[in-house]
């Protein structure tokens, strides 16, 4: 029985030490696409450095370099993530998604209006790619039912970092008359009015999304759970099968013992 837990066991660590590495390797491509943005947009003669770190997509991938960082570390040093860290890492994937879904919209809007939009490789890995391994890894994470599930009020902490940014936004916009996003710009989508019609559609994303995740994380982990302990069990119930064969095949030191007190 021992020697099966710690099977199981080994096991569970050769995942979580796999999924670490791949958290590893997508804070790097996010560093990478990060170095290759800033990059491209120095060559604009009216490029202002602050403008760029004001992005919410740049603020949420840096967010995601460091937790996807310390999740790697987590991963390969202890045997299953704190809770605080499953609810960041499902905010900071929230974050990457909508990210990419905005800038694709802005992309479409863009489109539409006959408006030049170049979408350089950083941009690429940024609003599609990164967020689309986040998820992978968050849904790995899932499956695996290793790490407790992720609680109900990440939903409601979801919107912090994002309503502080869109006040700074907002006030810093009214004071340089510029904005990171066309939706924030009262000047291009009909008044205030437009601009709260935007944030809240946004903001309801951000809810919409998380709820979404959450309830899909603590199912996965419940069947992953079961699953677990199930195996767990069949190995148990065998390791036992295999221990009375032995012990009453002919030969065995328990078969010796009963004949020598026979004789």
């Amino acid at each position: 029985m021992p020697a099966t837990v710690t099977g199981s066991a080994a096991g569970v660590t050769t995942a979580r030490r796999g999924l670490g590495a791949f958290r590893l390797g997508i804070a790097v491509l996010e560093i990478v696409a990060l170095v290759g943005n800033y990059e491209y947009v120095l060559r604009f003669p009216l490029f202002a450095s602050v403008n760029f770190f004001s992005y919410f997509t740049i603020q949420s991938a840096m967010l995601a370099v460091v937790t996807l960082l310390v999740a790697a570390w987590f991963a390969w040093f202890r045997p299953r993530d704190p809770v605080w860290l499953g609810a960041f890492r499902t905010m900071v994937t929230v974050y990457l998604l909508v990210s990419g879904v905005v800038f694709a919209l802005i992309a479409a809007q863009a489109s539409s209006r006959d408006y030049r939009l170049d979408i350089p490789w950083s941009d690429t890995l940024l609003h599609f790619v990164v967020p689309l391994l986040a998820l992978i890894a968050w849904t790995m994470d899932a499956i695996l039912a290793v790490n407790p599930p992720v609680p109900w009020s990440t939903i409601g902490f979801v919107l912090l970092f994002p309503s502080v940014w869109l006040v700074y936004t907002l006030l810093r916009g009214a004071q340089i008359g510029w904005y990171p996003y066309f939706f924030l710009d009262e000047t291009q989508v009909g008044g205030y009015g437009g601009v709260a019609a935007y944030c809240a559609m946004v903001l309801l994303i951000f809810v919409a999304l998380t709820s979404v995740l959450v309830a899909v994380h603590r199912r996965l982990e419940r069947r992953g759970l079961r699953q677990r302990i199930h195996r767990r069990r069949f190995e148990a119930e065998a390791a036992d099968a295999a221990t009375r064969a032995d012990a009453a095949s002919p030969g065995s030191p328990a078969e010796w013992l009963v004949g020598a007190d026979r004789r």
